[in-house]
Parts: C-alpha cells; sequence; structure tokens
C-alpha cells in the first residue's frame, strides 16, 4: 500500500493508471444505475476526466 501511495506522489505510471481506470469504471457505473440521478448527471464528466488523465498519464515513467 505504501508503494501505491510513494508512487503517486512521484509520479509513476501504475498507480496513476490505476487511479485513472478505478475513475473510469466509476463512471460508466454512474451512467449505468438508474436510482441516483445527480450520479447519472455526473457520470460523463467523470468518466470524461479519467480518459484524459489515463491518456495524460501514459507519458509518465515507468514504476522502478
Amino acid at each position: 500500500m505504501t508503494r501505491f501511495f510513494k508512487g503517486l506522489f512521484t509520479f509513476r505510471r501504475g498507480p496513476w493508471e490505476m487511479l485513472a481506470t478505478l475513475l473510469i469504471a466509476v463512471g460508466v457505473f454512474m451512467l449505468m444505475q438508474p436510482f441516483v440521478l445527480w450520479a447519472y448527471t455526473y457520470s460523463f464528466i467523470v468518466t470524461l476526466i479519467g480518459t484524459v488523465m489515463f491518456i495524460v498519464v501514459s507519458h509518465f515513467p515507468e514504476q522502478e
């Protein structure tokens, strides 16, 4: 767990890609659920932020 946080603070690809992927998954889940309107409302922006974040993070250096 400390390796994950250390990777976030040192801008390594692995932890940031995992976070971006999790954000994309949460956005898709928010889009498909029929119960909470605010989650559906913000689902596109959450998915978009996760996608852009993944593109940017793919240029970070590899984890050592």
